[in-house]
Parts: structure tokens; C-alpha cells; sequence
């Protein structure tokens, strides 16, 4: 017994130490999970409280249900809007070109009709002249009016070095 505890002495001691941690942690979890546990009055009112909760989340679903569905309909009626409006434009630009005229000039008047409904409603808003960020000869693929950026390709052949 004496040569074992010589030669693994160290080992066995810390084997207890590492026994004795595990063991206070182990027994600290268990108490822990034990005081969590609801009591038996607070399991009589649980039912009540997880069918109000169950109700109001029906309530809630079924609202915002009914918000999409609203939406969808809104959707579905401007759609409807928009398909009888080019309808009627195609309507107006085939009898104008049943008649001879051009159809590209009467849909252009019929589209500033449309506008100036719009604008009647809607406050136009002003856009302030801008000056353009290049001038109009800048092409950058063209190598001309840049700055002192431009690429050129390599030599060809080898490389010098070596």
C-alpha cells in the first residue's frame, strides 16, 4: 500500500478533490431545480392562466388576420385601378389609330390629364437645379478627361526578374 501511495499519491489526490467538486456541484443544481418547482396553489390557478393566455393569443392572431385580409383587398381594388386604367388607355389608343392619328401624342396628352388630376391633389414638389458631378465629355473607359488615374497593361513576355 505504500509504494501505490508513493508513486500515485498525487493522482489520488486529486481525483478526491475533483469527486468531492463535482459532488457540491451536482447537489447545488438539485436544490436549485427542487425550489423552482411550483407549490400546489400556484398549480390550482396555472389552467386559468394558460387558457386566458391561450385566449388572448387567439384574439391576437385572429386580429392581425384580419389586418392582412384588409390589406389584401386594398391590394386586390388598386390592382383593379391600374388594369382598368391601361385599358382604357389601350382602348383610346387603338380608336386614335383607327383614325389615323398617332396614338404616341394622344397617349402623351392623356398621361399630363392624368397628371395634373394628381398634382390637383398632391402639392408639387420643386427640385433645385443641380449641376452635374462631371462634365459631359468624362468617359471612363475612354481614358480621356480623368485625372491622372489610368491604367495601362503590362509589358509583355517574361518577367525581368531573376
Amino acid at each position: 500500500v505504500g509504494s501505490v501511495l508513493s508513486s500515485y499519491g498525487w493522482y489520488l489526490l486529486l481525483a478526491v478533490v475533483a469527486v468531492y467538486l463535482l459532488a457540491q456541484k451536482v447537489s447545488r443544481s438539485l436544490a436549485a431545480r427542487l425550489s423552482g418547482r411550483p407549490g400546489a396553489a400556484e398549480a390550482a390557478e396555472e389552467p386559468d392562466v394558460v387558457v386566458r393566455r391561450q385566449e388572448a393569443l387567439a384574439a391576437a392572431r385572429l386580429r392581425m388576420q384580419e389586418e392582412l385580409n384588409a390589406q389584401a383587398e386594398r391590394y386586390k381594388e388598386k390592382q383593379r385601378q391600374l388594369e382598368e386604367e391601361r385599358r382604357r388607355q389601350k382602348i383610346a389608343m387603338w380608336e386614335s389609330m383607327q383614325e389615323g392619328k398617332s396614338y404616341k401624342g394622344n397617349l402623351k396628352l392623356s398621361q399630363q390629364e392624368v397628371e395634373s388630376g394628381a398634382s390637383a391633389s398632391t402639392v408639387p414638389k420643386s427640385k433645385p437645379n443641380k449641376k452635374p458631378l462631371r462634365g459631359g465629355g468624362y468617359n471612363p473607359l475612354s481614358g480621356e478627361g480623368g485625372g491622372t488615374c489610368s491604367w495601362r497593361p503590362g509589358r509583355r513576355g517574361p518577367s525581368a526578374g531573376g
